[in-house]
């Protein structure tokens, strides 16, 4: 699948991939930060941004849209940093291709399976609620989305999937809602390998975040032998937002360690 994506600097490649309900934009001040030492590749996942949509969606098509990336723009020993969904593709990705990557870098996400999140499925439910018909601006539809998605925050990150359709200029949402709903299962599901990926590796988690505590540490390290994990207090699941100073100090820390 030929995915849309964002590319600033020059450099040493490293893909970004973004989790579920993102889109390439949430990454694009990060980039903007390091693309005097990296050639930075943000690609809107498929049914995501303005890449195309698909029935399917699981890690085995996600992984697969990732190599024909690689190989689409000539990557030679990319980094690949994957947050949530987009760190569990990552990690997916460097198991099953341990000879194409240089290092790999996970952003608040275990390899264990999850039980279904409510908010994931309230933020889809409410999505698809929407009345398009009765929204001519914005603020229309984030007074629909808001008896179910009530925090701002989380609000405000659902509608940068937004955009106005050419024709008639009506909002729609980016996202293909129903492939993601009919397959949030798959999106839940751990990461299973019998294989190691032996190079270096860097697990990101939020102090305030559950998707990555110290029960997960075990399995981490005897999958990735040479990860690293470090921890950003006072932050949540979406870390590189809340603490982007910190976070992007924690990435050019492992960077300049010796890769």
């Amino acid at each position: 699948m030929k995915l849309f994506f964002r590319e600033y600097g020059q450099g040493q490649p490293l893909i970004i991939l973004h989790g579920i309900f993102g889109v390439s934009d949430n990454w694009v001040s990060f980039a903007r930060e390091i693309e005097d030492r990296f050639r930075v590749f943000i690609p809107d996942q498929r049914n995501h941004g303005q890449s195309p949509h698909d029935s399917t969606f699981n890690y085995y098509a996600l992984c697969a849209d990732v190599y024909e990336f690689i190989e689409e723009h000539n990557l030679d020993n990319p980094i690949i940093l994957g947050h949530s969904m987009g760190g569990k593709v990552a990690m997916r990705f460097a198991l099953e291709n341990p000879d194409i990557l240089k290092a790999l870098v996970v952003a608040d996400i275990s390899m264990r399976s999850y039980q279904r999140r409510y908010r994931h499925l309230d933020m889809i439910d409410a999505m698809m609620a929407v009345n398009f018909d009765k929204a001519e601006k914005r603020a229309d539809i984030e007074k629909q989305l808001k008896p179910i998605i009530r925090d701002k925050r989380i609000r405000q990150f659902a509608m940068k999937n937004l955009y106005r359709r050419e024709r008639g200029g009506q909002f729609a949402w980016r996202l293909n809602l129903e492939a993601i709903s009919l397959n949030m299962d798959a999106v839940f599901e751990g990461v299973q390998s019998n294989r190691l990926f032996n190079k270096p590796t860097l697990f990101i988690r939020g102090g305030d975040s559950d998707y990555v505590s110290y029960d997960d540490f075990d399995q981490i390290y005897r999958t990735f032998p040479k990860a690293d994990i470090k921890t950003i207090e006072g932050a949540g699941h979406w870390l590189h937002a809340e603490k982007p100073d910190e976070f992007r100090r924690i990435f050019m820390d492992f960077i300049q360690s010796g890769l």
